[in-house]
């Protein structure tokens, strides 16, 4: 929001639209309150089904547009698993995929004017964040038993260096999810941050803000762009620890 105060100046404040508010009347928010991030991560939900699912139920010959998006992000999820991951870790395939067009799509749907940024928010980072960390830790034991822990045993060290580059291997590990979610959200917060600043700028000058739209549709063209790589970022770094899961030793 940006406004004139009292003739004092400029007054924006581009942290309000992060504020998590209830739909249906009231101030307090409970774990069960339907509130705007609750809205909008059911809008994400569903613009990927109907992409996904709604798009290429015919299989035609000649696909559709929403047809051809979809064997698109269909392809290109599945050539990043394979190439990262190895075969063995196409069978996580799904999952994968499902974290990948959800971070997407809420990227972008949040880029829609008077929108909510729901992974802008480090509550729904983290949480996709632990999911990641936890699953793919549960891989490595499930499938390797105490053989895991070779992950953390770099055996082409020297041995007098081994116990040292195992600490720092095994706190990096547990720091994982914390920088894992932490990229996504400040990424889109930043992002969502200047653009509010620069159109309180637009608000208060009027008709001279040609600069200030200018740099709007600049900033925003860019948005769309980290809208994209984070989405790819996160997944591609979920195949890294797949793939330290599927193969641990160093």
């Amino acid at each position: 929001m940006a406004e004139s105060d009292g003739g004092s100046g400029l007054n924006i404040h581009p942290m309000d639209q992060f504020v998590v508010k209830p739909l249906f009347g009231g101030d307090v928010v409970h774990w069960y309150t339907i509130t705007n991030v609750t809205l909008w991560m059911a809008l994400t939900v569903a613009a990927v089904s109907a992409v996904l699912v709604l798009g290429s139920r015919k299989r035609a010959l000649v696909p559709s547009y929403s047809q051809s998006v979809a064997e698109l992000l269909y392809g290109f999820v599945h050539k990043m698993v394979q190439d990262v991951a190895g075969k063995e870790g196409v069978k996580y395939f799904p999952y994968i995929m499902t974290l990948f067009t959800f971070i997407l799509g809420a990227n972008l749907l949040a880029l829609i004017p008077t929108s909510f940024s729901t992974t802008s928010h480090i509550a729904v980072t983290a949480v996709l964040a632990l999911a990641v960390f936890i699953t793919v830790t549960a891989i490595g034991f499930i499938k390797h038993g105490a053989g895991f822990l070779g992950l953390f045993w770099v055996s082409s060290a020297p041995l007098a260096l081994r116990p040292v580059l195992a600490v720092i291997e095994l706190i990096s590990y547990f720091v994982r999810p914390l920088s894992h979610s932490i990229r996504l959200a400040g990424n889109l917060m930043a992002g969502h941050a200047v653009l509010k600043v620069f159109a309180g700028f637009a608000g208060v000058l009027g008709v001279g803000a040609v600069v200030p739209i200018a740099a709007i549709a600049a900033i925003y063209g860019l948005e769309v762009l980290v809208a994209v790589i984070q989405a790819y970022v996160f997944t591609i770094l979920t195949c890294v620890y797949l793939n330290d899961a599927l193969h641990p030793s160093h």
